[in-house]
This record gives structure tokens, sequence and C-alpha cells, in this order.
């Protein structure tokens, strides 16, 4: 199995016309990902790549073929509303990859689709593979596998760089997740980690986290309280100075909260071993998952 897409999830693309949308569209089709249906206002009629149909509206899209998740390639200005009107649509799942949403924006369109009870991946994110089944997003599907490993990060490229680790070790992924770095995401460690816990295929996780907000530290309470599966982390920014943005929108340090000490403290207090490097993160997991001390035997 996998959390959040799988082989049922039928894709609306949000923006399929424009550079990122069309090249990331294909790259999706080619995985396997069922893309249904795209969408450009003013270009409805046309089709992508001669296979998918493009409507003007979202509401249109998933009315005609059945679309259940969105996945947006829009800019900035235009994400929340994009992010609402396939909520209003249908859309139980949303997935936005745009950046520098306004956190205002942000904080009126998470209330917006919590109400309506659809769930947002992002914005400013990679995006969420589980391997074999779907693809949402621009996440490098050639570097994953399918396996019993659940990997969320606050971090794109930090998530590649530890999903190809997982891989060259011979321990697949059931679900990859990049939740985002900005101040508000739709989902969060928490929501993660819950599903892995319920999800019967995923046996361990791999959590990285990064300097800024307190999302780790409640990360590492509900997993001293609710997981029963082996969790490691790494925790990003440990050389940031206090006050400074480091990348990310939400990776900021302010009034002695949200340091790199105070998360990995927290981890450690609740039994979650805490790698002090990417490179660590599977030898640290195989001291808790027998079949990652497996692989690295051979």
């Amino acid at each position: 199995m996998s959390i959040f897409v799988n082989k049922d999830t039928k894709l609306v693309v949000q923006g399929i016309t424009g550079r990122d949308g069309s090249f990331h569209t294909q790259q999706m089709m080619d995985y396997g990902t069922a893309v249904v249906a795209g969408v450009t206002p003013g270009k409805g009629g046309q089709l992508f790549e001669d296979k998918v149909p493009i409507f003007n509206t979202v509401r249109e899209a998933v009315a005609e073929t059945g679309a259940n998740t969105s996945v947006i390639y829009v800019p900035a200005a235009f994400a929340t509303d994009a992010i609402m009107e396939a909520v209003d649509a249908g859309c139980k799942t949303v997935v936005c990859i745009s950046e520098g949403v306004p956190v205002n924006d942000m904080a009126v369109t998470y209330a917006y689709v919590k109400e309506k009870g659809a769930r947002l991946i992002g914005p400013n994110c990679p995006g969420i593979l589980s391997p074999g089944q779907s693809k949402v997003g621009i996440l490098p599907a050639q570097i994953t596998a399918e396996g019993k490993v659940g990997v969320v990060s606050r971090s794109g490229t930090l998530t590649y760089e530890v999903v190809d680790q997982l891989t060259r070790n011979g321990l697949g992924q059931s679900t990859c997740i990049g939740i985002g770095g900005d101040p508000i995401v739709g989902t969060d460690f928490l929501d993660c980690l819950t599903a892995f816990e319920s999800d019967p295929d995923t046996e361990a996780v791999v959590l990285i986290g990064e300097i800024g907000g307190d999302d780790e530290e409640k990360a590492a309470e509900y997993i001293q309280k609710k997981m029963s599966k082996p969790v490691v982390a790494f925790i990003a920014g440990r050389t940031a100075p206090p006050g400074k943005r480091m990348g990310h929108a939400g990776a900021i340090v302010s009034g002695g909260k949200g340091t790199a000490e105070s998360k990995v403290a927290a981890f450690e207090a609740a039994g979650v071993k805490v790698a002090d490097k990417p490179s660590d993160l599977v030898p640290l997991l195989a001291e808790s998952y027998p079949p990652a001390k497996a692989a690295l035997a051979r």
C-alpha cells in the first residue's frame, strides 16, 4: 500500500500548458500516473500530447474525467486560488508545487481546505511519489524503488539524497513525500506519521526536518506516544546563525525556538536516533530495522 496517492489516483494538472507543468506532466505520465485531465483557462478543448484533454476549469475536468487529485504548477500569485478551485471541484488531495506563496494567503487557504475536508500537500514542495503506483509532483522517479520504508521531509533536495541512499542499499520505499518548508503547509509531520503508522506496508520511517518552527518537536512527542514502527531522523541547519532565514521561508530560528539543538534533543528523548549527516541514516536505521541491517550486510 502507500499513503495519500496510489494506483486509484486520477490526476488533473493545473497549469498543464506552462513550462514546468508540461515538462512534469510528461514525466508523471511516463511513470504511469493516471493523468486524466489538464486545466489552463482559455485553452479548453485542446489536447496535451494528443492524449490528455485540457479544460478551462477544474470543475469541468472533474465532471468529465472523475479526477480525484490535483497538482498545481502555477505562479505564486495564483496558487491559493488554484488550490481553492481544486477543492471546490471535489479533489480530495491537492499537491501545490508553487513556491513563494504569501503566508497571509496560505493562512486563509489552509483553513478553507480543512473546512472542506480535503488534503493539501505543500505549497513549495516536491510532491509525493508512491513507487510502482503514482508520482504526483517533481520527485525524480529514477532514484526510487518499491519497498517498505516511508520517507517524509521538509527539504526537497535532502529527500532526493536520502531516497537515493535507501535505494542504493536495497531499501525500497512505500511513499516518499516532501511536505514543503514554508511556515504554513497543508500536511505536516504528524499527518504523515499517523498515515505511515496506519499503513500495513510501511515498516519503518525516515524523517528529515530542519530548523524553524516546532513541527519536529510535535513529531517527536507523537512518535514516543503512538508510533510502533522504527523512526530515524536528520535535522538540517545545525550551523545556521540565529535570526537568519536559511533556505526555506519557515527555516528561521527566533526567540530561542526552532533550533536544531531543541529538535535533536526532542527526538533523542523520544528514543529516535538522529543522524549527524544524511549518509548516516541508513546505518542508523539498521540498528532498529532488521531488513536494513541485512541490506548493509550484503
